[in-house]
């Protein structure tokens, strides 16, 4: 299964990207699921906080999810941040909920991709 069906067949449950900055101090946030752009590459759309620094002066991340479901389902990807895009347009388009309050409050919103390095299971390997 590809990323793309897994995380549409997937599409509830918890998500959480772990970043670290430059000198090791990590960052855990809770983050949607990733928009899938092809199997090698996601993205996030991200605001101006610690995890966007974070990714910005360290570019390797992980994201964890677990499925909306009995026991310990989910993945693990390792990520590094390739390249960012702060079009607006773009940012709306992908967003998965918009509410006209929102649609307003683009600035400072960045869509961030990241090459996936590895897919694990959630619990073991």
């Amino acid at each position: 299964m590809n990323l793309n069906e897994y995380f549409e067949s997937n599409n509830r449950g918890t998500g959480v990207l772990a970043t670290s900055d430059n000198e090791g101090r990590v960052d855990a946030a809770i983050y949607a699921r990733p928009h899938v752009v092809d199997d090698q590459t996601l993205a996030f759309i991200m605001d101006d906080r610690q995890s966007y620094h974070n990714v910005a002066q360290n570019p390797h991340a992980a994201f964890l999810f677990r499925e909306a479901a009995d026991g310990y389902q989910g993945k693990r990807l390792h990520l590094t941040r390739t390249r960012e895009e702060n079009d607006p347009q773009k940012i709306l388009h992908l967003r998965r909920r918009t509410t006209p309050d929102e649609c307003q409050q683009l600035d400072g919103k960045r869509l961030v991709f990241f090459h996936v390095d590895k897919v694990r299971p959630l619990v073991g390997d």
